[in-house]
């Protein structure tokens, strides 16, 4: 008999993920990009140290940037420690970067952080999302779809 394939991969792991960026934003588009890091940087994300929630990514002199986020600074790094809340550089390639910088002109886009996790090849990459702010409006719009489903499902749950 054939050995079966895990169903799930030992290398991806999620990291840090941004729950509040699709209840405060309309996601049009979501793109992966690859992250520039320091050692340091890799080995306090692979301990799980990371928030992406108040960071937003910004295209600025050509570059796509990562602004805001926190990477919790790794104990065992004594001469090489980094900087927990630096502007790190995204990587993406040159048609992605046109289309994200054209998306950011236009009225209301913005690039928000939506999961920082590590590939099944091991490596960190940061999914982004073009996405148009939501009106207060909308957000009760969303909340009341949300408990009407969740309503429903008790609903049908208890009449089977």
């Amino acid at each position: 008999m054939a050995k079966q394939k895990q169903k799930t991969d030992p290398n991806y792991k999620v990291i840090a993920e941004n729950r509040r960026a699709r209840f405060d934003y309309a996601i049009e588009e979501d793109i992966e990009c690859g992250i520039v890091l320091e050692g340091s940087e890799v080995k306090s994300l692979r301990a799980g140290g990371a928030n992406i929630a108040e960071s937003y990514a910004a295209v600025e002199d050509g570059e796509l940037w990562l602004i805001n986020s926190y990477i919790a600074p790794y104990e065992q790094a004594k001469a090489f420690k980094h900087e927990e809340r630096r502007r790190r550089k995204l990587l993406v390639s040159r048609k992605e970067l046109s289309n994200l910088w054209a998306a950011t002109q236009r009225k209301g886009m913005t690039l928000v952080p939506l999961v920082l996790y590590f590939n099944h090849k091991g490596r960190a990459k940061l999914k982004i999302g073009i996405a148009k702010g939501k009106k207060i409006h909308d957000k009760r719009e969303t909340q009341a779809k949300r408990d009407w489903s969740r309503q429903k499902q008790r609903l049908l749950k208890d009449h089977s």
